[in-house]
């Protein structure tokens, strides 16, 4: 793993606008190259952060997971009532991903991208955030029946994370009111309790769809 500083002024503008590139040309379809020209760094300069695309990528990822789990914890810190912490980390994972969509499209398309020691890292901080969430259900949850937790953890981020396939700024509603607006739409269906048979048999035939937070 790089040993260098982890992050940096210069780092910060570098990944940024490799995740521009990789979600305008796709991760496979860009090259070092591409960034070089983007970013105006050499290649030399470039390879100071990072020895490779992958290795790029991780670092893209890193940072984006790690910021939203870091500024999660933060806003949650001595809040105890369960479906304020939900709302919390709703509004905190908007307004990220809203004030940086082409990371976010970037995290949706090349999930599966990260190999090894990469893709470790990577998963264990998806994980975290992803238990934080399961652990907030369990306690809204509380003793009545409910849908099971995992399924409805990676629903929310489901919600949460292809927003920027429709999302259009100026015309739909910023992060506050988009956060009022998911929640509403998740709980009411959350505690309508679990699925009936028929539901988990109609279920069965669907098509499930991958998460990027699945660690």
């Amino acid at each position: 793993m790089d040993e260098r500083p982890r992050y940096d002024a210069k780092l910060a503008r570098i990944l940024q606008v490799a995740a521009g590139v990789f979600a305008e040309k796709g991760y496979h379809r860009a090259s070092i190259r591409d960034i070089a020209a983007a970013t105006e760094v050499s290649l030399s300069g470039l390879y100071y952060y990072f020895e490779s695309k992958e290795a790029l990528l991780f670092l893209i990822q890193r940072h984006c997971f790690g910021t939203i789990l870091e500024r999660a914890q933060a806003e949650l810190d001595g809040v105890d009532d369960a479906e304020e912490r939900l709302r919390i980390v709703v509004r905190t994972h908007l307004r990220f991903f809203l004030n940086n969509m082409r990371e976010m499209k970037v995290l949706s398309h090349e999930a599966e991208v990260l190999t090894g020691r990469y893709q470790d890292e990577v998963s264990a901080l998806k994980r975290k955030y992803a238990a934080i969430v399961s652990d907030i259900l369990r306690d809204l949850r509380g003793e009545r029946d409910g849908p099971d937790l995992r399924i409805a953890t990676f629903t929310l981020f489901g919600m949460m994370n292809w927003i920027y396939t429709w999302y259009k700024p100026g015309k739909d509603p910023g992060a506050e009111a988009l956060a009022s607006e998911v929640l509403h739409i998740f709980l009411n269906g959350f505690r309508s309790g679990a699925a009936t048979e028929a539901d988990e048999a109609e279920a069965e035939h669907g098509d499930g769809a991958p998460s990027i937070w699945r660690g």
